[in-house]
């Protein structure tokens, strides 16, 4: 039986996570709590799933979820990022593997994270990477000391995910901190929580 080749489409020649850091707002003194309440009373009604039952006074960006992909195409993301700007701190692991003959993964710390509403931006460096590969399929190199950007949209059961690479062919460069794309991928299963919180005006310097 001929079987028509089906082009897959590696997550890795179109684009992954960006996870953003931060700046705790040190003057909030004893008015944190209370400031805190207010920005979440505050938030967007579609300020993500959770945010109305979180209190936590910075940005978040938590969960994994498996992409919407082909039979055989398996991509996921895993985050678990807090803070606000470049003092964000937490992880990101995102692989992907075609059948048994292709794939593999990287990982590293969140270096940046912000959030508008149900949305948030992060970027990461890569501590390690391991892929291998497949006649016809792209070779990827070491990944390892590369920054790349996610975008969530925490949109209940209809989340989103974006990442930098999906205009720079293989990832061969590095962004911005802060910097990611539209979301334009659809998820599976799984889902990710963006808790909204920006500092009060005045406190973010330059």
């Amino acid at each position: 039986m001929v079987r028509t080749p089906v082009r897959r489409r590696p997550f890795l020649v179109t684009a992954t996570t960006f996870i953003v850091g931060a700046t705790t707002a040190l003057a909030l003194g004893t008015m944190g709590a209370a400031t805190a309440a207010g920005s979440t009373a505050g938030a967007p009604a579609g300020a993500g799933t959770h945010a109305a039952r979180r209190t936590v006074d910075e940005p978040l960006l938590k969960g994994s979820a498996k992409l919407k992909r082909q039979p055989g195409d398996n991509v996921h993301f895993t985050f678990d990022a807090h803070g606000f700007g470049e003092k964000a701190r937490g992880t990101f692991h995102a692989s992907h593997h075609v059948g048994k003959q292709w794939g593999g993964y990287f990982k590293g710390r969140i270096d940046c994270l912000v959030t508008g509403g149900p949305v948030a931006v992060a970027t990461g460096i890569v501590e390690e990477s391991r892929f291998q590969g497949a006649p016809g399929m792209p070779e990827i190199g070491d990944l390892k000391g590369k920054r790349f950007g996610f975008t969530v949209l925490d949109d209940g059961k209809k989340d989103r995910l974006g990442y930098s690479w999906a205009m720079d062919g293989l990832p061969k460069n590095s962004v911005g901190a802060c910097l990611g794309s539209a979301p334009f991928e659809t998820l599976a299963k799984g889902d990710f929580t963006v808790h909204h919180w920006m500092p009060p005006r005045g406190i973010v310097k330059g």
